[in-house]
C-alpha cells in the first residue's frame, strides 16, 4: 500500500516543484506544478500545501526557486538568501516545521557558498530539498511502525484534521500508523472528524484512507463524543504542527476538545510527532504562536453564507492540547512517555 505522493521535484535544476492542490480535493485531484518563489508562498498560505512536514519541504523549495529566478550576484547572495527566507517565513506561523527547514537550507547554503561560492550553493539547496522528501518518507514508514505496534487486528480508531500522506511527501504521520498496521494484515478502521471550517478531515483523510482501501467513517466534529461513548473507537490518533519541551502541543483546531473527550472515556490519545516538529525552545504550549485565519472561512465556507453578514468570528486554525492529555508520542525513533520534559529531551539528544 503506498499512499499517493504530494510533494516532487519534476525536472533538473530548471524544473518544477509539482504539488497536489488540497484545496480542490476531494472534488478533484489536480496537480500544480510551481516554479517560483512567490507561488510557492501563495500555496503554503492558501492551504494548496498543508501539514506541517509538507510546508516544511515545500518551503525549502520554496528557497531554491527564489534563489534560481533572483540569480543574484556573488556579493549579494547572503542578502538574497535572508530576504528569501524572511518572505516565505510569513506564510504560515505555527508549523514549526517551515522555520526549521527555512534554517536548515539557508544553513547549508551560507557555508556552501564560503567554500565553494554561488553556483553550488544553490545547487545545494535543490538538492537539500530532495533529500527532505527521502528522509520524510522515511520518518512516516518508522512513525508507522512504531504506532502499529500499539494497535490490535480490528481496532477503530478516531483522528482529527488531516495527518496522512497529505500532510508530508508521501507516507503521513498519524494516517503512516494506520497504513503500517494494515500493510501487517491487520483489519483497522478509522473514524474522521469532519474538521470545522475547512473541512480537511472530510475533504482530505476521508478521501485519503478510501484511495487506500482503508474502511472510513466520517462524522461530524460534533459526534466524536457519542462515538467514545458508544465504545466504537479503542484509540485516537492525531498530528501535531508543533510540540513544546513540556509536551504540549498544537494541532488544528477541535483536536483540544477530542483529547478531553478521550481522557473523559479513559481512551488512549497518540500523538504522531516527527522530530522535527518538535521546539525545545518554546518552554509550553502558552508560547506557541496560533494562527488566525480569516471570518469568511466560517460565515462564507467555500463560497456559501451560512451566518449573517458582517457578524463578529474568532477563527484559530489550532489549538493546544496540554501535555497531560497525551499517552504518548510516537517518533520516528520510538515512544515517548510521560514525564515529556524529560523524553523529549532524551530524544533530541
Amino acid at each position: 500500500m503506498i499512499p499517493v505522493k504530494t510533494i516532487e521535484w519534476i525536472g533538473d535544476a530548471d524544473g518544477v516543484c509539482r504539488i497536489i492542490d488540497q484545496t480542490l480535493l476531494p472534488g478533484q485531484l489536480k496537480y500544480l506544478d510551481i516554479a517560483d518563489v512567490e507561488a510557492m508562498w501563495e500555496a503554503i498560505r492558501t492551504l494548496r500545501v498543508r501539514g506541517a512536514p509538507a510546508i516544511g519541504i515545500a518551503a525549502a523549495f520554496g528557497v531554491y526557486l527564489g534563489l534560481r529566478s533572483a540569480a543574484p550576484p556573488a556579493d549579494r547572495f547572503l542578502a538574497e538568501l535572508e530576504r528569501i527566507t524572511s518572505y516565505l517565513a510569513t506564510s504560515r506561523p505555527t508549523a514549526v516545521n517551515l522555520f526549521w527547514a527555512l534554517e536548515r537550507v539557508s544553513g547549508l547554503a551560507r557555508a556552501t557558498f564560503s567554500l565553494e561560492g554561488l553556483a553550488v550553493a544553490i545547487s545545494d539547496v535543490l538538492a537539500e530539498a530532495n533529500a527532505m522528501i527521502g528522509e520524510d518518507n522515511d520518518v512516516g514508514k518508522a512513525i508507522g511502525a512504531y504506532g502499529a505496534a500499539l494497535l490490535a487486528d480490528g481496532d477503530s480508531i478516531l483522528t482529527h484534521c488531516n495527518a496522512g500522506g497529505l500532510a508530508t511527501a508521501q507516507w503521513g504521520t498519524a494516517l503512516a500508523v494506520v497504513y503500517v498496521a494494515a500493510g501487517q494484515g491487520k483489519r483497522i478502521s478509522v473514524y474522521a472528524d469532519e474538521t470545522r471550517p475547512l473541512l480537511q478531515g472530510a475533504r482530505l483523510t476521508a478521501w485519503e484512507l478510501k484511495q487506500a482501501g482503508i474502511p472510513v467513517t466520517l462524522i461530524t466534529d460534533s459526534m466524536a463524543a457519542t462515538v467514545m461513548a458508544q465504545g466504537r473507537v479503542r484509540a485516537v490518533l492525531v498530528g501535531t504542527d508543533r510540540v513544546a519541551a513540556n509536551g504540549d502541543f498544537a494541532n488544528k483546531i477541535g483536536t483540544l476538545g477530542v483529547a478531553v473527550l478521550a481522557h473523559e472515556f479513559g481512551i488512549p490519545f497518540y500523538v504522531a510527532a516527527p522530530i522535527s516538529s518538535i521546539d525545545p525552545c518554546i518552554a509550553s504550549g502558552a508560547a506557541i504562536p496560533i494562527e488566525e485565519r480569516g471570518a469568511d472561512e466560517v460565515s462564507l465556507g467555500f463560497g456559501r453564507r451560512t451566518a449573517p453578514e458582517g457578524v463578529a468570528v474568532y477563527n484559530p486554525a489550532f489549538d493546544v492540547t496540554p501535555a497531560r492529555y497525551v499517552t504518548a508520542f510516537i517518533t520516528e525513533k520510538g515512544l515517548v512517555h510521560p514525564p515529556f520534559p524529560e523524553g523529549l529531551k532524551r530524544l533530541l539528544g
